[in-house]
C-alpha cells in the first residue's frame, strides 16, 4: 500500500482532510558502481572529518554552518516547534486559470484523495473548481521546506503540483537573435503541425530507449555480441522549405505502433 502524506486543505472556514500520494515512479534501469579490477561493489561510508571514524546513521544530527568550521545544531523536534498550524495544512491563497502558469514552475505531482470524513467537502471543492475551470494556488511546509502548490481538479480526483518560487527559477542564460521568418515557410510549418495534430493519449507512448537498454543487458547476460542498430542515412537537405515539405510527407505515413507487452 503506498504511503500517504496526510494534511488538510484550508480556505475560508472550510477544512478538507486529504491524503497525498506521489504520482510518479522511477522505472529507469539503475547501475551499480564496481571496482574495475575485480567487479566488486563500491560502497560509500559516512566518515567524520575530525576523527576519521565511520559514523552510524543514528549518530548523525543536523547542523547549519554559519561561519567557517562553526555549526549550530538543530534537532527535528526544534524544527517542528516553529511550525504553525497553517504550516501543517495547505492554505489556499487564491484561485487562477491553469494556462496562466508557466510549466517551468512545476516540480512534483501528487494524486490527492479525501481522507476520513472529508468526502463531501472534497467533492464539493473538486466540482466547483472544475465547473469554474479554475485551479487553486496554495502553500504548505513539507519537511523543512515551504512549498507553493497548484491544486488542479480532474474528472477522477485532484492533482497537486508542487511549484518553485520565483526566486528559484534561473533566468534564461542568454538571448538569441530572432531572424525573419518567410511567409511561405511559416505556412508550411503550420501545415506540418496540423498534419501531426492528434489528441494526447498517454498509453501510446513508452520508453523505447529503456527497452533497448534492457535488451542490451539481456544480450550481455546471454553472452551475445552487442550490435549497433541500423539507422536510416541522414538526408542532405539544407533547404528549410524542402525539409518542411518532406516532413509533411513523412508525417502522413503510419506511425510505429507500441510494442506488445510494453
Amino acid at each position: 500500500m503506498p504511503v500517504a502524506n496526510k494534511t488538510v486543505i484550508s480556505f475560508g472556514l472550510v477544512a478538507i482532510p486529504i491524503a497525498m500520494y506521489t504520482a510518479v515512479q522511477d522505472n529507469d534501469i539503475h547501475f551499480n558502481q564496481l571496482h574495475k579490477e575485480d567487479e566488486s561493489r563500491i560502497r560509500y561510508k559516512k566518515v567524520c572529518a575530525h576523527c576519521e571514524k565511520e559514523v552510524k546513521q543514528e549518530d548523525i544530527i543536523k547542523g547549519y554552518q554559519y561561519d567557517k568550521d562553526h555549526y549550530v545544531t538543530v534537532a527535528d523536534e526544534e524544527i517542528e516547534k516553529i511550525k504553525t498550524a497553517k504550516d501543517k495544512s495547505i492554505q489556499i491563497l487564491h484561485f487562477a486559470n491553469l494556462n496562466q502558469i508557466s510549466p517551468i514552475y512545476y516540480d512534483k505531482a501528487y494524486h490527492v484523495l479525501p481522507d476520513k470524513g472529508g468526502n463531501k467537502a472534497f467533492e464539493l471543492f473538486r466540482t466547483a473548481l472544475l465547473e469554474q475551470q479554475k485551479i487553486a494556488i496554495g502553500k504548505t511546509v513539507l519537511g523543512t521546506k515551504e512549498k507553493l502548490m497548484a491544486i488542479i481538479p480532474r474528472e477522477d480526483g485532484i492533482v497537486i503540483q508542487t511549484m518553485y518560487f520565483e526566486d528559484e527559477i534561473k533566468e534564461i542564460p542568454k538571448s538569441y537573435q530572432k531572424p525573419e521568418v518567410a511567409g511561405e515557410e511559416l505556412k508550411m510549418a503550420k501545415v506540418l503541425i496540423d498534419s501531426m495534430n492528434t489528441p494526447f493519449e498517454p498509453d501510446k507512448y513508452f520508453n523505447e530507449y529503456q527497452v533497448r537498454l534492457k535488451q542490451l543487458l539481456d544480450d550481455k547476460i546471454a553472452g551475445k555480441e552487442i550490435v549497433a542498430p541500423k539507422e536510416a542515412k541522414p538526408t542532405n537537405i539544407i533547404d528549410l522549405m524542402e525539409a518542411l515539405k518532406q516532413s509533411v510527407e513523412q508525417s502522413k505515413k503510419p506511425r510505429r505502433k507500441k510494442a506488445s507487452g510494453q
